[in-house]
């Protein structure tokens, strides 16, 4: 308990600074939020980058894992709002910690990068739409193109075979966070999902729509092809 108090305490001071920083530029930035790409069906009013620093999306909107998010008229009221209640934000990061700490079966320290997991809380329960791309339905392929997109920066192919032959191919054991994964559940490159950590992994099932399952069960492990990891310059 003491390292999470600690932990939850850097975590306040962090945000506070990069919220400060963020309205300190909104002048020298406002113009750079258009020309962005568009995730469908994906429109959380904040998310965090991969690196911890506040960013905010515009009607699903979103940045390269290696830009500074810019900050708009809109957001920065957002940021404002934020500013005056940070217990509203830490309760909301420590809620996404909890819950997929005890869903992955990990230490909650060990839950870092809170765009996926607010990501997949965002798309956590859609049901399953063969070649649905919104939240009234979505299929594997979209959810795992539109994750890497929103997330990582990545840009992948829309179809489930084509993500196969465009990443690097992997063996179960060398799988990281952010990779995708493969199965022969129809013949051949059939489904895909995105590896988390400790065998478990994000997916859009036909059964369950969005959820996260394990490679250790029967049915995954059995119809388990390779890894692909995604190498973008």
């Amino acid at each position: 308990m003491k390292i999470l108090f600690r932990s939850l305490l850097l975590l306040a001071l962090s945000i506070t600074v990069h919220i400060s920083k963020a309205q300190t530029g909104v002048n020298s930035t406002r113009d750079a939020s258009e020309n962005v790409p568009t995730v469908p069906g994906y429109t959380p009013a904040m998310t965090f980058t991969p690196e911890g620093m506040l960013q905010t999306t515009e009607s699903g909107s979103t940045k390269s894992k290696t830009d500074a998010a810019p900050v708009s008229g809109k957001s920065n009221s957002v940021m404002t709002a934020l500013v005056g209640d940070p217990a509203t934000l830490i309760k909301k990061l420590v809620s996404l910690q909890f819950k997929y700490g005890m869903l992955l079966d990990v230490e909650v320290e060990s839950l870092k990068n809170l765009t996926l997991f607010g990501f997949i809380d965002h798309w956590f329960g859609t049901r399953y739409l063969m070649g649905g791309n919104t939240k009234s339905g979505v299929d594997c392929s979209a959810l795992t193109s539109s994750l890497l997109l929103a997330v990582y920066g990545f840009v992948v192919p829309r179809t489930a075979k084509l993500q196969f032959r465009a990443t690097r191919h992997i063996k179960r054991k060398n799988l990281q966070q952010g990779d995708l994964v493969f199965f022969n559940t129809h013949g051949g490159v059939s489904h895909v999902g995105l590896y988390l950590e400790n065998h478990f992994f994000v997916h859009a099932s036909a059964s369950q729509g969005v959820t996260i399952s394990s490679l250790d069960d029967h049915y995954y492990s059995k119809r388990f092809i390779c890894g692909g990891r995604v190498e973008q310059d």
